[in-house]
């Protein structure tokens, strides 16, 4: 079980001068790394950029893609953004990828929408042009971290991956493609439990990350909240207890989090750009822990 480590996912910046400031304030705060999401639509920035002037401004932070959405990409190009961007940051570069997951952005761009299945199997072969490429351009590879929830994508972090990325969300049934329902607890254990099935006595880095923190006195009451904007997913009792939601005083906040790194191996925890501050403070409370 290993130490905590904490990112924050974020979307982006109007300027240079914004982009800065929100970098250094994450060092400031102590969370360890800054990743950048890698979805189309106003405000998202392009993550590799983004990611190279994070680096030159802050000291300590890893940066990272969490995740690119690989079959957006030409496999020669994706492999040379990758590779300038190990260098430009000084190899401190987690690369994050996955396999895609809405249909809107794919529509956008102007792509292809092909089964998840044939996303997976693109996704899976990019990691061989990545190696090739890393070779031939005398690279030490990045840390892989690969993020999914399906059969396939776990499958393949299982063999593959440094660091695996745990979303818990599923399509809904029935609901246009991109419309997303949060896990359980339970289905978050059958999750990780067939993740280690496939793993062969490896033993991946596990990241969660988390769609909500809300420090309060009254986490029924944040937990209703989370209902009432989803009426047709779980219900109020197993929202408290699934862990992409982190709902209580810090105390309460930081025994959750040690409870699920102890159920589930959950050791590296992103929270999304909002939550910067919120979260803070449990940082600071499990810092090296």
């Amino acid at each position: 079980m290993g130490k905590f480590k904490f990112g924050v996912n974020l979307w982006g910046a109007e300027n240079r001068e914004e982009w800065v400031a929100k970098c250094l304030r994450v060092e400031a705060l102590g969370y360890d790394v800054i990743s950048v999401p890698d979805h189309l639509g106003p405000g998202r920035n392009a993550p590799f950029p983004a990611l190279t002037m994070a680096a030159a401004v802050t000291r300590r932070p890893r940066v990272g893609t969490l995740v690119s959405n690989v079959p957006f990409y030409n496999f020669a190009l994706f492999a040379r953004e990758v590779a300038t961007t190990v260098k430009m940051t000084g190899d401190r570069l987690d690369l994050g990828l996955g396999s895609g997951h809405m249909k809107s952005e794919f529509d956008d761009a102007g792509l292809p929408w092909i089964r998840a299945k044939e996303r997976i199997e693109y996704l899976t072969q990019s990691l061989g042009h990545l190696r090739e490429h890393f070779v031939s351009e005398g690279i030490t590879p990045p840390p892989l971290l690969l993020a999914g929830n399906s059969d396939g994508v776990l499958s393949l972090a299982a063999r593959e991956a440094d660091i695996t990325g745990f979303a818990g969300l599923r399509q809904a049934p029935g609901k246009p493609p991109g419309t997303f329902q949060l896990d359980d607890a339970e289905r978050m254990d059958e999750r990780v439990a067939f993740f280690r099935s496939q793993a062969n006595g490896r033993d991946p880095e596990l990241n969660m990350l988390v769609q909500r923190v809300v420090v309060t006195d009254d986490r029924r009451a944040a937990a209703e909240s989370w209902h009432e904007e989803d009426p047709d997913g779980l219900d109020v009792d197993k929202l408290l207890e699934t862990p992409q939601l982190l709902f209580g005083t810090v105390d309460e906040i930081v025994r959750q989090l040690q409870e699920r790194r102890e159920r589930y191996g959950f050791s590296y925890i992103t929270v999304f750009q909002p939550m910067l501050e919120t979260f803070a403070p449990v940082v600071k409370e499990l810092s090296g822990q």
